[in-house]
């Protein structure tokens, strides 16, 4: 296969994600070639074409698609994004003033139909317990909250037709540090504690990865008690603006009201880079629209675009 096709690996990208790979798939046989699967994935990912419409310098689509799939499902792809970000962080180039913010993806007609029990490669081992009901499995661990593995099939109803994705950035490089994705109807604020709890930054020489940011910006979505609450709770230094309903009841209960939240003016403006941050992830087709049947299979999806950036920034 011919290298330096457009959106492809480079020599040099290769090389920071080859030791991180996957050696084996626990079954007879070897691995095809992750850096032609790899492109492949990437290829989808940046044009959002059908994963039969690959071109046949990828190999089979379907080897594509199920190790895209599988990757998804494991944690490859977010195991990937820690490494770079702990690269990252090992020369300080990671800016622990980050923002939270979410975004909304429509999804598209072929996001429906999915089956509604786990596929095979999901299933525990023989005699064990199905990863459908283990607080391990990924749709479960990634949003927050308990959720079966039909919530993340796309039906009908409310907000059946969008999946929202919710992001913590630093600033200035435009680089996402959590994701993880929810229904489109589910609020901003629901989901601010499940994405800082989901950073994790490996530090080989500290031993335990960093999981703490500096301090926080965010709009007046996440603006409310449960979430300044956990800010505090985790000694967090956050930039939050007050809502004009939340200010007037304070002012109206006089001394009772307590003081007003504090708020960094000048912090507050490097927030626009989280919505940069989602520009550019939505630079990808496969992430601005959602094709994928599956919520992790979207979640893979974006992470993948997130390595991406993170590769060439």
């Amino acid at each position: 296969m011919g290298r330096g096709e457009r959106g492809d690996l480079s020599d040099a990208e290769w090389e920071r994600l080859r030791p991180f790979l996957p050696v084996g798939n626990g079954r007879c046989g070897r691995w095809r070639d992750h850096r032609q699967v790899i492109d492949g994935i990437l290829h989808r990912v940046r044009t959002g074409v059908h994963w039969r419409d690959l071109p046949e310098r990828f190999g089979p689509w379907k080897t594509v698609y199920e190790r895209h799939r599988l990757w998804s499902a494991d944690g490859t792809w977010e195991r990937l994004l820690q490494q770079l970000q702990a690269a990252a962080d090992a020369v300080g180039e990671i800016d622990w003033d980050v923002s939270v913010d979410s975004t909304v993806v429509r999804a598209h007609q072929h996001a429906a139909g999915a089956r509604t029990e786990p596929p095979p490669a999901l299933a525990a081992p023989k005699g064990g317990e199905s990863l459908e009901h283990q607080d391990e499995a990924p749709w479960q661990s990634l949003v927050g909250r308990p959720a079966g593995w039909r919530r993340w099939c796309r039906r009908r109803g409310s907000g059946a037709f969008a999946r929202r994705f919710h992001k913590q950035d630093p600033p200035e490089r435009r680089r996402p540090l959590s994701l993880i994705v929810t229904p489109g109807q589910w609020a901003d604020c629901t989901q601010f504690a499940a994405v800082l709890e989901k950073i994790r930054v490996p530090r080989p020489r500290a031993g335990r990865p960093r999981k703490k940011p500096d301090s926080v910006a965010a709009d007046k979505a996440y603006s409310n008690s449960p979430c300044r609450q956990y800010l505090r709770r985790r000694g967090i230094v956050h930039t939050i603006p007050e809502k004009a309903d939340s200010q007037a009841a304070r002012l109206r209960k006089g001394s009772r009201g307590g003081r007003p939240p504090g708020f960094h003016e000048e912090r507050y403006k490097k927030r626009n880079t989280v919505e940069r941050t989602v520009n550019r992830l939505k630079n990808f087709r496969a992430v601005a629209t959602r094709y994928d049947k599956r919520g992790y299979v979207f979640l893979g999806t974006v992470s993948a675009a997130a390595v991406i950036v993170w590769l060439r920034s």
